[in-house]
């Protein structure tokens, strides 16, 4: 193997944090638990809603400690949140120039034409209604694993 090849497996293999918001607790413990089951071993890290995402990226509050925060290299995001929606979140996401290539995807239970549409034009990367059973979101989460960190080139 030659050295840029090492490099390059070297660089796939680096854990990339990935921040899921979603205000509920079951929907986050199964993607947590999809995500050891498709065997990604990235750094996870969970808001309950937009104004602690935006928290967490700006490390204010409770993330104001830089050891309590790594920098996302994902964003899985849920469009109906308490406080500030996933809509205001993304929409406050894609216009910072610090945050704005952070990949988002929209993981919601939403099927709403207009909720995919807004999605897109707000810059989310994604739009994936959620599975319905555990199987189906570890297949999901093997995708997301797959694409993301196996094909993409994420800046760091």
């Amino acid at each position: 193997m030659s050295k840029r090849e090492a490099g390059l497996m070297e660089g796939r293999q680096k854990k990339i944090s990935i921040l899921i918001a979603d205000d509920d607790e079951d929907d986050c413990m199964l993607a947590h638990e999809a995500l050891i089951e498709s065997h990604l071993q990235h750094e996870l890290h969970v808001v309950k809603d937009g104004e602690e995402l935006m928290d967490y990226l700006y490390c204010r509050g409770r993330y104001a400690n830089p050891e309590n925060t790594s920098p996302p290299g994902l964003i899985l995001l849920d469009l109906n949140m308490p406080k500030k929606d996933g809509r205001e979140a993304l929409r406050e996401i894609k216009t910072n120039p610090t945050f704005k290539h952070i990949p988002v995807i929209i993981l919601t239970t939403s099927k709403a034409e207009e909720d995919i549409q807004l999605s897109y034009s707000l810059g989310a990367n994604s739009f994936i209604i959620k599975p319905v059973t555990f199987a189906s979101l570890v297949e999901v989460m093997k995708t997301i694993g797959k694409y993301w960190f196996d094909i993409v080139e994420l800046p760091y």
